[in-house]
């Protein structure tokens, strides 16, 4: 799984991906289709152990995208496919899909402009406030009234759609209840904010000087990790609701007439005391962003995809996908460590990614392989390895924009990232398994995976904590399924928490709960099979998300 960011799924750097290619309505109250199909064959262990070991072995590298260890994975899926029979969709009778990855470099002459009753002044990047690099090539803003938020924590009693928001870093003595890291900075509420809806979002930090050319960080010069996920050049430049940094010359002036001053507010943020939420309604605040994008470079590496035709000719053109990603962090090669270092990189070098993702792509492989071996369903199912979700859901992305088969044709999407492990490590959770967005696009789609679990001899317990709208870790985001979800496609992802060894040079075949990762399998499976084999497509009633924190069973 990407690690999070601000940006909804990914961290706002200096690279753009581009893509190198050319029930019926089942509720509570109704049986489903699958009652009725043929009965399936159960996952086998042996297989998934043996696929987890080679692609979560030292041999592969740590799995990067655009290295030669992703490519021995690669290679790997693709004979394993080979042997399973199932129909290459790549190029050249391959089972490679090519996708690229082009750098650029940034060039930023953004201005933010303040008019108090006091005075009008004007301050431009790099000098007292920074934007960041991809807030679009050229956008203005205008607000007529700041709100001021104190610390910044999301609230949904709250509305400030359409608004500046202007806040604080540090951290209250009582925080709300929620503990989430993604809310731990003042950069993180802010672009919390922002994804609730602001316009823009302000937030105080040092702002050192750095020549307009250049990435998002301080210094010059393009930044190449990791790329934006987006798949069209003319795109680059699409406007995005702007965080910016500021610093104590901005915030002297934005709260010259505040309730209380600046000082004031400061000092009782840095010693933790609780901070007041109030309008601005005589601040006018322009923000003027103006960047330009160079093609610095363009790396290239591949998706893997194949297909298993459904048995039904009148709808053997119509799919279920079932996907994860192939790709992990890397290994260290003498530079900043890719990830996370719980034993010292001298000792263990590599990022193995045996759950991130290994997990899900042994999933895959071994769904690939019952559907191969066993009853077809009437729709034909697509698989789908995604490169560079590490990235930025680049592989994905490229997908979504490029596509294999019509995204039309597309019925659902079961996207499987980190299935092979209790969150926290914790053996409470022995059976379950987070499910997040599968209500929001299809009803049907939720009450398939629902249904699917309590017809098994030993049920999951399925939670979708995840899945609450407001949860700060903006999982639904932040893996391969959102590239289909964005484009309305419903998408069940299948997930098992984080855990100490997350993009941790730890994470490791030994620490796998295979049992648990074959029970998810076969649910996942099972699910699947049942939206491929109904007569009728999956209604998307695009109801939004309902299924959440404390949430079990159908939806009406």
């Amino acid at each position: 799984m990407t690690r999070r960011s601000g940006w909804t799924w990914r961290t706002w750097t200096l690279a753009l991906a581009v893509a190198v290619t050319g029930a019926s309505g089942i509720g509570a109250q109704a049986p489903s289709p699958a009652a009725d199909a043929p009965a399936l064959a159960p996952i086998g262990e042996a297989d998934i152990r043996t696929w987890l070991t080679t692609l979560s072995s030292d041999a592969m590298q740590g799995r990067a995208a655009f290295t030669e260890g992703y490519g021995l994975a690669a290679g790997y899926v693709s004979e394993q496919l080979r042997r399973i029979g199932a129909t290459p969709l790549g190029i050249d009778g391959t089972y490679l899909q090519p996708v690229a990855r082009t750098t650029y470099r940034v060039t930023r002459r953004s201005t933010i402009t303040i008019e108090t009753p006091g005075g009008t002044q004007t301050f431009t990047q790099g000098e007292h406030i920074s934007l960041p690099a991809l807030a679009g090539s050229a956008q203005q803003l205008e607000f007529t009234g700041v709100d001021f938020v104190g610390y910044g924590f999301p609230d949904p009693a709250e509305s400030h759609a359409g608004r500046l928001v202007v806040l604080l870093p540090g951290m209250p003595s009582s925080p709300p209840s929620d503990g989430s890291p993604a809310l731990a900075s003042g950069a993180g509420r802010a672009e919390a904010l922002v994804r609730a809806g602001a316009a823009a979002a302000v937030v105080l930090g040092a702002v050192p000087a750095v020549p307009a050319t250049g990435g998002q960080e301080a210094g010059g010069g393009p930044r190449t990790a990791p790329p934006v996920s987006l798949t069209a050049v003319e795109r680059v430049d699409r406007p995005r609701p702007p965080v910016v940094t500021a610093d104590t010359t901005v915030f002297t002036l934005l709260l010259g007439g505040a309730p209380l001053p600046f000082e004031a507010l400061r000092d009782a943020a840095n010693r933790g005391e609780p901070l007041p939420s109030f309008p601005l309604p005589d601040v006018h605040v322009q923000i003027a962003i103006d960047h330009t994008y160079d093609v610095v470079s363009v790396a290239h590496t591949h998706n893997v995809v194949a297909m298993i035709p459904g048995r039904d000719p009148a709808l053997r053109d119509r799919y279920v996908l079932f996907g994860a990603h192939l790709d992990h962090v890397g290994m260290a090669t003498g530079g900043p460590a890719p990830g996370r270092v719980n034993v010292p990189v001298d000792r263990d070098p590599i990022w193995n990614g045996a759950d991130d993702d290994g997990s899900g792509t042994s999933a895959v492989l071994a769904i690939a392989k019952a559907l191969a071996e066993g009853p077809r369903p009437r729709r034909s199912t697509l698989f789908v390895w995604h490169t560079a979700e590490e990235e930025g859901l680049l592989g994905s992305r490229a997908m979504a924009d490029d596509p294999v088969v019509p995204l039309a044709h597309i019925e659902a999407v079961f996207n499987i990232d980190m299935i092979g492990r209790n969150r926290d490590d914790d053996p409470g959770e022995a059976d379950t398994v987070y499910v997040i967005g599968a209500d929001r696009i299809s009803t049907d789609l939720h009450n398939a995976v629902v249904l699917t679990n309590e017809r098994a001899s030993r049920p999951l317990t399925i939670d979708f904590h995840y899945n609450d709208p407001a949860d700060p870790e903006s999982f639904y985001t932040r893996s391969d399924h959102y590239s289909y979800a964005s484009r309305g496609i419903p998408v069940a992802f299948f997930f098992t928490g984080t855990h100490r060894d997350y993009h941790a040079n730890t994470d490791t075949v030994d620490k796998i709960l295979f049992p648990k990762l074959v029970r998810i399998a076969q649910l996942i499976y099972e699910a699947g099979f049942d939206v491929a084999e109904r007569p009728d497509g999956l209604r998307r009633d695009h109801r939004g998300p309902r299924a959440g924190r404390g949430f079990s069973g159908t939806i009406p």
